[in-house]
Formats: C-alpha cells, structure tokens, sequence
C-alpha cells in the first residue's frame, strides 16, 4: 500500500507548483497480490464526506469494478482490501 502525497510549493518567482496526483485521487493505493488486483482507499473521519471530485473518481473506479472504499478506521481499510469491496462507504 502506498500513501499518495500532494501538495503546492512557491517558487522563488511567486508562482505556485502543484505536485501529485489528480484531484479526487483517494489517499491510499495498492495491489493485492492474491489476485492481482489493485485498490484505492479514501481516509475520512467519522463525519468526513467525498467531496465532488472523489464522487466523480468513485464513480470512475464503479464502472471499471475496481476495488475501493472510504475508510473511517483501520478495519474499514482492511475489510475493503480482504474483501475486495466497491465502492464501500460511498452510499
């Protein structure tokens, strides 16, 4: 599993560098070498909602039955992974 990270850095010349995946991108990647298969997780909170882009990156993910889910604990992650769940916690 790989954590994504992002983020914007000023230059010296006052202009702003984005660095990172696209917008919507979940916070956390991997493969499951049981089956090959790759996974997206999205880390919220108990109260954290997807904002647009991750529905729209979500809805991506669905249609291509990719494995993928919003975690709000540890569990959540792995019962997504193990489970080869899609789309867990986005309804």
């Amino acid at each position: 599993m790989f954590r994504v990270n992002v983020g914007s850095v000023k230059t010296p010349d006052g202009r702003f560098f984005s660095a990172g995946v696209p917008s919507g991108h979940p916070d956390l990647y991997g493969f499951r070498w049981s089956d090959h298969q790759v996974f997206y997780i999205e880390v919220k909170n108990e109260k954290g909602k997807p904002r647009a882009d991750q529905v729209r990156f979500h809805e991506m993910l669905t249609k291509r039955e990719v494995i993928h889910g919003i975690a709000r604990s540890a569990g959540d992650a792995v019962k997504i992974v193990e489970e080869g769940l899609i789309g867990y916690g986005f309804n």
